[in-house]
């Protein structure tokens, strides 16, 4: 018998008493779950590539940049050559934010651990921005922000040889609505490393401002912080959550494969 349990009060679901992963009732509880809790744990699953990718599968379409399916989340720059951008993720961030349509939801599990960190984080923007007093609510209405890869790794890499900033600028802008208003009547914030600034604004005060917005909606009553157990799956929702990793040694064998699902609402 399925049952639930809440992991933080803010979000996040442990979902228990899963005997199918693919089983039509547990993937609809696991999707209900994912919509309104923004994070979804089972625990123990051990899931090998295959698995995984059928229950990605089950939950939506898998995307497949570069061809392909699976990613492997490691430091270790012989499991992922592009192991030094993954720096990245250490602030917080939404995942293509530079893209028409961001995804949808991720699914990562986890292979090996760190002994020390590791761990990941998340926080709810919804309920950042359902938790606004009104007039803050007012000041941000209307207002577009301009994402940008380049913004996000400034913050690992402030000063960029001139090809590695070449390379990132290589990565077009995406301009979206601050508060983005949802087709099913929540908001959402756009926020996060990515964001560089507010259009029409001037540098100082667009980057207070979005400063600001990100240390209201990562207060702790809005977080969730996992811990990472061997044959952990976690699914969060990537268009309201903010999400980075704690640091760790790269030199552990800390190693997740990551899933992705297809959006299917665009950018306001």
């Amino acid at each position: 018998m399925i049952e639930t349990i809440a992991l933080s009060p803010g979000l996040g679901v442990e979902v228990l008493g899963v005997d199918d992963l693919l089983e039509p009732t547990v993937v609809t509880r696991c999707l209900e779950a994912l919509k309104w809790r923004g994070v979804l744990l089972i625990r123990g699953l051990h899931l090998d590539d295959d698995a995984q990718l059928a229950f990605s599968r089950a939950l939506g379409t898998v995307l497949a940049p570069g061809g392909k399916e699976m990613f492997t989340v490691s430091l270790d720059r012989s499991k992922n050559p592009n192991a030094e951008y993954l720096k990245g993720t250490f602030h917080w961030h939404i995942d293509d934010t530079t893209n028409d349509v961001p995804a949808k939801a991720t699914v990562l599990t986890a292979r090996h651990v760190a002994m020390v960190g590791g761990g990941t984080e998340f926080a709810n923007t919804y309920a950042a921005y359902e938790n606004l007093p009104e007039h803050e609510r007012k000041r941000y209405e209307g207002l577009r922000v301009v994402h940008s890869f380049e913004a996000a790794q400034r913050l690992v890499d402030p000063e960029p040889t001139e090809r590695r900033l070449a390379g990132l600028r290589s990565v077009p802008t995406h301009e979206t609505s601050l508060v983005w208003k949802r087709r099913d009547g929540r908001h959402s914030l756009a926020i996060g490393a990515t964001a560089d600034h507010i259009v029409g604004m001037d540098p100082e005060s667009s980057r207070a401002l979005l400063d600001e917005l990100l240390a209201w909606a990562t207060q702790e009553r809005f977080c969730y912080t996992h811990d990472w157990q061997v044959g952990d799956v976690v699914v969060w929702d990537n268009t309201g959550m903010l999400h980075r990793a704690l640091p760790y040694d790269p030199a552990s064998e800390r190693t997740m494969q990551r899933t992705t699902i297809a959006g299917e609402e665009p950018w306001a």
